[in-house]
């Protein structure tokens, strides 16, 4: 088992979803007092988009963006990014920056940078990007966390209820286990089964007991041995709260039900925009090629066709193309 084994991206990614008001009282608790959380943050997750993809660095994906209200009634944005592996780290700060001035740049809203540090090298701690030249300065300077440094703090971490807590619990012994997934499923075991000291309700013990399984991927026999370990405990509790193993399956086929939905209207959307810049050309287009168009389910075959909707000759040419797809 190697690091690429882990799934750190996605469950911090349903972390911050599911738990933004906790993140900021956990982590950064001066800005968490800050804010009136009378009024509900927005997840800005278009206007994130247009951030990065307005960006040199649009291939570099920042994690969260969310728009709140200060106490003093001040609308302010705030950009969240999780690095776990710290594969830029000449350029981290700048990244930062980038997407600090794209947000203010595209939308004039103050925006507020923050940066969770999960990798295991100690003093790599970027949290200020400058440069000077001919008396024109640039300063940029934005709070951070270093997950390493919970390590000494683990008997706090055990007995804190926030969601957090246990999160980063699970982000360290992920990455404390790379090589040795038997000891990855010890500490799985221990986690999940401190969840149902902690206080929670059933629902989020469960969306807890979700992030962590996802995080601390293990091999397939190792999975089904915990699997197991977990079906035991419950029958031996007289309340369980962990939903049973068909539960979860039925909660990832809801995740992958999601997931494919989009896809198919992503489809949807392809094929009326190719069909719609082939009329607009063409004028009209047999009611044959409209069903071969519909037929295409491969984004990347859908995106060359668009393209060469745009410049082709005839419908004759086009023809061809969609005959070479499906002869």
């Amino acid at each position: 088992m190697n690091d690429q084994t882990a799934n750190y991206d996605e469950p911090w990614k349903e972390a911050l979803s599911e738990y933004f008001e906790a993140f900021l009282n956990f982590f950064f608790i001066n800005i968490y007092q800050l804010i009136d959380w009378t009024k509900p943050p927005q997840s800005l997750d278009k206007e994130l988009q247009q951030i990065i993809t307005s960006s040199e660095t649009s291939t570099r994906i920042a994690d969260k963006l969310y728009q709140v209200w200060l106490l003093d009634q001040q609308e302010i944005w705030i950009l969240i990014h999780v690095e776990v592996q710290s594969q830029y780290e000449t350029e981290f700060a700048q990244r930062m920056y980038i997407y600090n001035y794209r947000g203010f740049d595209l939308y004039h809203k103050p925006v507020v940078s923050l940066a969770i540090l999960g990798d295991e090298r100690l003093y790599w701690r970027p949290n200020v990007y400058n440069y000077a030249i001919g008396g024109c300065r640039v300063s940029f300077e934005f709070p951070i966390v270093k997950l390493l440094d919970y390590e000494s703090q683990w008997d706090i971490l055990q007995l804190n209820t926030n969601p957090f807590a246990v999160i980063v619990m699970a982000h360290l012994k992920t990455k404390a286990t790379t090589t040795n997934p038997q000891q990855r499923e010890q500490w799985k075991w221990s986690l999940i089964r401190g969840l149902y000291d902690r206080g929670k309700t059933k629902q989020e013990i469960v969306k807890l007991f979700q992030i962590i399984d996802k995080m601390m991927t293990l091999p397939k026999q190792l999975q089904q041995s915990l699997n197991e370990k977990i079906q035991r405990f419950e029958e031996e509790r007289t309340m369980p709260l962990l939903s049973n193993m068909e539960e979860m399956a039925m909660e990832r086929g809801k995740e992958i039900g999601k997931e494919i939905g989009k896809e198919i209207g992503a489809l949807q959307k392809s094929h009326d925009a190719l069909i719609t810049v082939l009329i607009a050309r063409f004028s009209q287009i047999p009611s044959e090629m409209q069903y071969k168009i519909t037929q295409i389910s491969d984004l990347s075959v859908l995106e060359e066709s668009l393209k060469l909707a745009a410049t082709v000759n005839s419908l004759d040419d086009f023809s061809q193309f969609l005959q070479a797809l499906n002869p």
